[in-house]
């Protein structure tokens, strides 16, 4: 983006700090906002977005959960000199019935892309499954720690997606020609049921970790005798659903096909994160 600098989003999270390294690796200029980040930057508070945007030429767009705030910041930011965005969304969302939405998330995800590609900006859309990266650090962390996966995912399977590649992905539309108006949906190569990853993370870490089953019902009723409201808990065991259910089973094609190559296997993830003394 010449000159410019690109902004980043939720600089702080999972893909964002990753894509931040990544830029930086390559020489860009990038600006790494989030609450707690380089750029302070609060997407409930509009007064931070023009000192975010000011000399933005690309942005990568990590929306806050539960909220419609999309439409307004890319308008803002196309009033402001922005070229180019890179949406991050979600696998599944535009499939009707994939998950319950008890967070409330899915209106805002929706109008989200629908505000990109009405941006009359060039936009890219990153729709990521499962992150493997739940289970370092993420959903599935501290449970992955204890060595017990307690979740009411049956034998069902995700094709999990590795984080690193999503950043890849982002970097290449940020920065690169030929993803404008393209929607990639990401997953790893194979699914891997919680068993297999369990097994593949004991085998990576050198430690036992093993996956309990259990019934939706067992689940609410562990996470409610930990302190956990009983409405957040239905929501996570809501957030299992789609896994259960094998709708997540599916390889989609948007690694190979942005990037020229295979996506990172569970394994390979398991073996990274064990060499940069991911699992504790």
């Amino acid at each position: 983006m010449g000159e410019h600098q690109i902004l980043v989003t939720g600089a702080t999270g999972k893909s964002g700090r990753r894509v931040v390294r990544r830029l930086r690796a390559e020489g860009a200029a990038v600006r790494a906002a989030a609450r707690g980040g380089e750029h302070f930057f609060d997407w409930t508070d509009r007064a931070t977005w023009d000192a975010a945007l000011e000399g933005v030429g690309a942005v990568y767009i990590v929306p806050l959960d539960g909220t419609a705030l999309v439409r307004p910041f890319v308008e803002r930011a196309a009033r402001l000199g922005v070229r180019r965005v890179v949406l991050a969304s979600g696998r599944g969302i535009d499939v009707p019935g994939y998950a319950k939405d008890s967070g409330g998330m899915l209106e805002g995800l929706i109008d989200g892309e629908a505000a990109v590609r009405e941006s009359g900006l060039e936009w890219t859309i990153s729709r990521p499954g499962w992150f493997a990266q739940n289970f370092s650090e993420g959903f599935f962390a501290e449970a992955v720690r204890a060595g017990e996966l307690r979740l009411p995912g049956g034998d069902g399977a995700a094709s999990f997606v590795d984080a690193e590649d999503i950043a890849a992905l982002v970097v290449a539309a940020l920065t690169g020609d030929g993803h404008s108006g393209r929607i990639y949906e990401l997953s790893g190569p194979r699914a891997v049921t919680l068993e297999e990853a369990a097994a593949t993370i004991s085998e990576a870490a050198g430690r036992d970790v093993r996956y309990v089953p259990l019934s939706v019902e067992e689940y609410v009723a562990e996470l409610v005798g930990q302190g956990v409201p009983p409405e957040d808990a239905a929501a996570f065991a809501d957030l299992v659903e789609p896994l259960r259910e094998g709708k997540d089973e599916h390889v989609s094609d948007g690694v190979p096909r942005a990037l020229g190559r295979p996506a990172r296997s569970f394994g390979e993830f398991a073996a990274s994160t064990a060499a940069e003394g991911g699992w504790g």
